[in-house]
């Protein structure tokens, strides 16, 4: 089931403005220039008084119109809606992102998976949508690469999890966490859909996500996906049930100092998660960072993986 966007990101866009900011062209946020009425050259200022609550409560009420913008720039960018649980009342739904919708035997799939907290569908770090820009802090320039190479595409929204029913803040059925809405998407939208190939990329607690989906679905994985790419990923140790597959297809950009891809790996890698610099030593910056070698792994792997299914 698919909607063409609505009116909420033209909603969301008026109260920035009514906060006294907005996008600029190059999608950054800055000031709206009194005189123009257009966006000026001062960034997000995060001090409005000396009350550290009412700076923080500015901040979110701000923030909480960034879903909506980011959502409507997914289907600028060609991808459509399809909410779940299916069957349920749109009103009592979550959804998710795809190109094409619905996904149909895609020759080359990448999932997308955010990390914890406050993101939602597109977003990698809310932070770095507010004080630099959506470049910075969405998933669209790994969206618009993997076009370009040929992927269709799923975005997750794993914390996207309850609905408001009646006044009450409601769990969203069958999907009330990080963990069940992806293995949802898993089971009922990417296994169906009979993709030939599949890559990931998850940030943060991602990388917990695909972990959990890997022990669940191992059999799907080791015929399917053919990469998976972390940027700070919180994963630990490789799943037992397919730890050898695990390691093989799997890369951790990590947050350091050190230029990117300097191996960061512990120990022997046989039996540890190969980690490598992201270069940049925040944590935020990791997915942006590292987007270079993110598809250049991933093309790699998918390279070899048709070595192996043509052997």
């Amino acid at each position: 089931m698919s909607e063409p966007c609505t009116n909420s990101s033209q909603e969301a866009i008026a109260r920035l403005r009514e906060f006294g900011y907005a996008f600029n062209e190059a999608g950054e946020l800055r000031k709206i220039d009194v005189a123009s009425g257009k966006p000026g050259d001062l960034p997000y200022e995060f001090k409005i008084s000396d009350n550290p609550a009412t700076n923080q409560e500015h901040y979110e009420q701000l923030a909480n119109q960034i879903p909506d913008i980011v959502y409507e720039l997914l289907e600028k960018n060609g991808l459509k809606r399809t909410y779940i649980p299916i069957g349920e009342p749109i009103e009592r739904s979550t959804f998710v992102f795809t190109q094409p919708q619905p996904l149909a035997q895609s020759k080359k799939l990448l999932v997308l998976i955010h990390g914890s907290g406050y993101v939602l569908a597109g977003q990698w770090a809310r932070r770095l949508i507010i004080n630099n820009s959506l470049e910075h802090g969405t998933q669209l320039p790994y969206i618009q690469r993997a076009q370009k190479l040929g992927y269709d595409i799923l975005v997750t929204n794993t914390n996207d999890t309850t609905r408001i029913i009646n006044g009450k803040r409601t769990p969203i059925k069958g999907l009330d966490n990080s963990m069940s809405h992806a293995a949802y998407v898993w089971e009922h939208i990417i296994m169906p859909s009979q993709p030939e190939s599949v890559a990931i990329v998850a940030h943060s607690f991602g990388g917990s996500v695909c972990k959990a989906l890997a022990e669940k679905f191992t059999k799907f994985f080791k015929e399917k996906v053919f990469a998976i790419a972390l940027t700070d990923g919180t994963v630990g140790h490789a799943p037992a049930s397919c730890q050898k597959y695990f390691l093989d297809v799997t890369c951790n950009w990590v947050s350091s100092t050190e230029p990117l891809d300097t191996d960061l790996t512990h120990g022997d890698k046989e039996k540890n998660l190969t980690c490598v610099s992201a270069g940049h030593p925040e944590h935020e910056w990791t997915s942006s960072a590292a987007i270079e070698s993110v598809f250049k792994f991933l093309e790699l792997k998918h390279q070899k993986y048709l070595k192996t299914k043509q052997s």
